[in-house]
């Protein structure tokens, strides 16, 4: 990842590296790596999370065939 510091600003770049990082899902990852996770807790957090993105998908399309 590569962040281009403009005019002597580097408190920018670094807003725009944050931002780079957290699209990606680095900190989250980070967050999850800091300690160890269940197999049983990691299966119960994907399937709340596959729901979540399900319902997302859901929403988002019905919004665009005007049902919202």
């Amino acid at each position: 990842m590569q962040v281009s510091v403009r005019d002597n600003n580097v408190d920018q770049a670094l807003r725009a590296l944050k931002k780079k990082l957290q699209r990606e899902g680095v900190f989250r990852e980070m967050k999850l790596r800091q300690s160890y996770e269940k197999p049983s807790e990691k299966k119960a957090r994907c399937k709340a999370e596959a729901i979540r993105r399900s319902r997302k998908l859901a929403r988002k399309k019905a919004q665009r065939e005007g049902m919202l």
